[in-house]
């Protein structure tokens, strides 16, 4: 099972309701939402994806196979950005 764990020097700021990130070493920035904002509270210590999708059906009203699909996406436009790494990264 992957694991998942920040990397790069992304600075975090909460700004209204989202959480605003930037990255100094790469000069851009993104935008999370509330859910995005805790799946990168979760992932302050490496995760397991699994173990990252139980926590947030404990804590929001999603099913495991929607957590699942969205968590996955949401985790794969990190890895893009390359505010996260998957540990092994996903088979192509």
């Amino acid at each position: 099972m992957a694991t998942v764990r920040k990397q790069g020097d992304w600075l975090a700021a909460k700004v209204g309701d989202e959480l605003v990130m930037m990255s100094a070493e790469k000069g851009n920035y993104i935008g999370l939402s509330e859910v995005g904002a805790r799946i990168w509270e979760l992932i302050e210590t490496p995760q397991e994806i699994d173990a990252l999708c139980i926590r947030l059906q404990s804590e929001y009203d999603v099913t495991p196979e929607v957590c699942r699909a969205e968590v996955g996406t949401f985790l794969q436009e990190l890895a893009k950005h390359g505010a996260i790494a998957l540990d092994p990264p996903p088979a192509a």
